[in-house]
């Protein structure tokens, strides 16, 4: 099965493009579509524009995990029903800059977002895991501070940023 060609090709901000923000080997090697609608495009502009792009200017090249995705690379990848991946208003992501406890300490004293979580962070590699963050558009933004953990095999989280 071809993956479908997206509708949208162009930037959303200087440094952040719609390919980068919807690219899934997950996709690719299941055939699955991960095109984002009008309104996903919208959200990741948002994404972009308030919070990937103010840690790009401030710690350089970051790398995006995950970005958008469709119900079907979700539901493929594990993620929750809930993902806010889904509706482009998430992104996981990691710098080579700077440390991910300390990626998600900064994000926490500087910008305005939904949900920060450093994720799978093991308390020794400083680069182990990395950061979730979202946005949303209605200004909404809660705020809310986790770490996900790995326990026993499943998935805990935990408020605040435990390092």
């Amino acid at each position: 099965m071809a993956v479908k060609k997206p509708s949208y090709n162009g930037h959303l901000t200087k440094n952040f493009g719609y390919q980068e923000m919807i690219k899934s080997s997950t996709a690719d090697r299941l055939g699955i579509s991960n095109d984002a609608t009008r309104e996903h495009v919208i959200n990741l502009v948002n994404l972009c524009n308030f919070i990937l792009q103010p840690i790009r200017d401030e710690f350089g090249v970051i790398r995006i995990n995950s970005g958008y995705r469709s119900p079907a690379l979700n539901k493929a990848v594990g993620g929750s029903k809930t993902s806010q991946h889904c509706n482009g208003q998430a992104a996981d992501f990691e710098s080579t800059r700077i440390s991910n406890p300390n990626l998600a300490k900064w994000i926490s004293e500087n910008l305005i977002f939904d949900q920060l979580i450093l994720e799978f962070y093991d308390g020794v590699d400083p680069n182990s895991g990395w950061v979730h963050c979202s946005y949303v558009l209605d200004g909404s933004n809660r705020g809310k501070v986790m770490t996900a953990l790995r326990v026993n095999g499943k998935t805990q989280y935990k408020s605040g940023l435990l390092t």
